[in-house]
């Protein structure tokens, strides 16, 4: 905390190369500093109330609450109702005080439902466990102890801010075109993007995330015809539903492999009959050593960085599938709900740059950019097409998506630090 307490005796140094005036960034440092103990408590309350994705009115009490913190500031704050696609629905906040519009991304939801036995916020210091205490709701924290320091700076009136809480972003409704339709169109009218997911960190260091994989799932089904396997491979039954599997496969392992492309195959099942359930998890099937296979199935993920590596790799799958063995079929089917990638981009690298400026003038390490392969899909890559985005702006921790998930709680006060006074000057264009 002390190199926290340091920062605002560094801006008395900064002078003339702070974007904004160098009282009130020092005004936003102090304030920050001052509230941490209030944002600890704010977070607990976020933390203990169940949001698990399905938990529809769990979601909804997570926003009502994330609206007590927002309209005080002068926010209009909406509720998108998403119940056509299976899900509680979006908070929205706008603050249009003039200058650039900048977004503000994150999810009231997490992985964690009211059967989970973990649903506690527990402190131990500057640590605190409990369930979405990092993946999202210290990235909400963030978002509003941001926006306190910008008010109480007197930054917040002249900036033009939209906060878009996701309430399904762990297990996006469906279709995923009306689910993410709103947050598309705030990317195409920001005129910069920032995401509120953990920050990223390895031995100690802090990055910047300019770069994000896609994420999407596919599955495979191949057919074969059955009978005595004393027939396998003549030109009666050919070579069944499993070698055509195999065969796939196989060439998808030896053929498509390229940097910051991964396609991991989940779950597979093979004989006479196979089938896969109606969400994709689970698989069954039987059969006899001495029959030919009828049926195989099997379901994984992509990931690439860049829409055009994903329409190529997609491209190369489906040729791939078409050169079937003798007297085989199969057939390749990516899922609607895929996470689109946050490619690299200049604007991007920019971003981060005026992030560093930032870290520079408060007196915090300056980040370098994170390796994409190491970051998981969000919300980001639904805006990032259109606008400048720049991620990974929520709290330090690890463990997300399981039980033990942790967050930093210093890590909430330099993020705040970083993001109020970012925010601020692109807001104000300077």
């Amino acid at each position: 905390m002390r190199l926290l307490l340091s920062a605002v005796a560094t801006l008395l140094l900064a002078g003339t190369a702070m974007a904004q005036t160098p009282e009130a960034e020092r005004t936003i440092v102090s304030t920050v500093v001052a509230e941490h103990d209030r944002h600890i408590d704010l977070l607990e309350r976020l933390v203990n109330q169940n949001s698990g994705t399905l938990n529809a009115e769990g979601v909804r009490a997570v926003a009502e609450m994330v609206r007590a913190e927002l309209e005080p500031l002068g926010f209009e704050v909406r509720w998108l109702d998403m119940s056509e696609t299976g899900r509680a629905g979006h908070l929205v906040a706008t603050h249009d005080g003039g200058g650039k519009n900048v977004l503000l991304i994150g999810h009231l939801d997490t992985v964690f439902e009211t059967d989970s036995p973990f649903q506690t916020f527990v402190r131990e210091g500057a640590r605190a466990t409990g369930p979405g205490v990092g993946d999202d709701k210290g990235g909400v924290v963030v978002i509003i102890a941001a926006l306190r320091a910008m008010q109480a700076a007197g930054t917040l009136e002249g900036s033009n801010i939209t906060v878009f809480l996701t309430g399904d972003e762990e297990r996006p409704g469906a279709p995923l075109e009306v689910a993410r339709r709103e947050l598309i169109e705030a990317g195409r009218v920001a005129d910069y993007a920032l995401e509120f997911e953990n920050l990223a960190t390895e031995n100690g260091a802090e990055f910047g995330t300019i770069a994000r994989r896609s994420s999407s799932s596919w599955t495979l089904t191949t057919g074969g015809q059955t009978g005595h396997s004393s027939g396998v491979f003549n030109d009666t039954l050919g070579y069944g539903a499993i070698y055509e599997m195999a065969r796939i496969l196989d060439a998808f392992r030896r053929e498509l492999p390229e940097p910051n492309l991964t396609y991991n195959v989940g779950v597979m099942a093979g004989g006479t009959p196979a089938e896969i359930d109606a969400d994709g998890f689970r698989v069954q099937a039987s059969g006899k050593t001495n029959i030919v296979a009828e049926t195989a199935v099997a379901r994984g993920d992509l990931r690439t960085l860049t829409p055009e590596q994903d329409a190529r790799v997609r491209a190369r799958m489906a040729e791939i599938v078409t050169q079937n063995l003798p007297r085989t079929t199969a057939e390749l089917v990516f899922a609607e709900d895929s996470y689109p990638p946050m490619a690299p981009t200049p604007g991007n690298s920019a971003l981060l740059e005026r992030l560093n400026q930032v870290n520079r003038d408060l007196g915090l390490p300056e980040m370098a950019p994170f390796d994409p392969a190491r970051r998981g899909a969000a919300d980001s890559g639904f805006v990032a097409a259109d606008v400048d985005t720049l991620g990974g702006l929520g709290v330090a921790g690890g463990g997300a998506h399981a039980e033990g998930e942790w967050a930093d709680l210093d890590s909430l006060v330099r993020q705040a630090q970083r993001a109020a006074v970012l925010i601020g000057r692109l807001s104000l264009g300077e």
